[in-house]
């Protein structure tokens, strides 16, 4: 039987990578789901038993937004907003919360970076993270997606049995996604201590509909729903609100811009 065409070879295997970044989310050389979870219950667990401290060396994302500054890149941006933090700080002592507050945003972080985003920022009980997706926009959105289904299974299955053992309260959050051209800006001249950030309708939407979700729930806006693989967009479906709680309105179009729904 003769053998395939190097090139024809090269781009088999480049097409059967992009496919499993699609369908399974991630980079290359990644943990698996499963092995994931397992290593956040150790996380968790040692830092609830022996106050585990986690590494909050400076993140990637620093280095990557100072060296794009006053540039406008193509992002998908996530929300992920803790559900009764409230509560919880009126029931459990500070040290507790903070220890709980602490790794949870640690363990987004490590979902985040496992399907090759970033972390904005942590802002109270809630982390932004954002994709870059300047080259590969399809791909990226699959990888959002399939990171915010990964978030929700390592929190009902890695973080909530670890808290139910210690009789604190389960873990819920509400996510929420869009995507489009963002700038970088750096407030002040010092290259290296100035503080740097992303602003772009992007943001903004997100932390709109990410509001309106309900508790473990995944929202995307229009812009991210018409890139995802049909696979992953067959999980969603439009949402309806009444009372006028939407009404933003696409730029381009002029009419109410979409947000769609992952089926629960």
């Amino acid at each position: 039987m003769s053998e395939e065409p190097e090139n024809q070879q090269e781009e088999k295997t480049s097409t059967n990578s992009i496919v499993d970044m699609m369908l399974g989310g991630g980079k290359s050389g990644t943990l698996d789901s499963e092995s994931l979870i397992k290593e956040t219950q150790k996380r968790v667990w040692s830092s609830l038993k022996k106050g585990y401290e986690y590494d909050y060396s400076v993140d990637e994302s620093d280095t990557f937004l100072r060296k794009h500054v006053a540039q406008k890149l193509h992002m998908l941006v996530m929300f992920v907003d803790l559900v009764g933090s409230t509560d919880m700080a009126l029931l459990l002592p500070p040290e507790k919360l903070g220890i709980i507050i602490s790794s949870f945003s640690q363990e987004m972080r490590s979902v985040i970076r496992h399907h090759g985003g970033y972390v904005l920022k942590y802002v109270g009980d809630a982390v932004i993270g954002y994709f870059i997706a300047e080259e590969s926009p399809l791909v990226v959105s699959d990888s959002a997606v399939n990171c915010a289904r990964t978030m929700i299974d390592v929190i009902e299955r890695g973080i909530n049995p670890i808290l139910s053992e210690y009789d604190y309260p389960e873990l819920r959050v509400k996510i929420g996604m869009d995507f489009g051209e963002n700038v970088i800006v750096r407030y002040g001249s010092d290259q290296v201590r100035s503080h740097v950030d992303i602003l772009g309708p992007a943001v903004s939407i997100a932390a709109k509909i990410t509001a309106l979700a309900k508790p473990n729930q995944i929202l995307v806006g229009e812009d991210i729903y018409e890139k995802l693989h049909p696979s992953l967009k067959s999980l969603f479906e439009q949402v309806e609100w009444k009372d006028n709680r939407w009404t933003y309105q696409d730029k381009k179009t002029g009419k109410t811009y979409r947000v769609y729904a992952m089926h629960t």
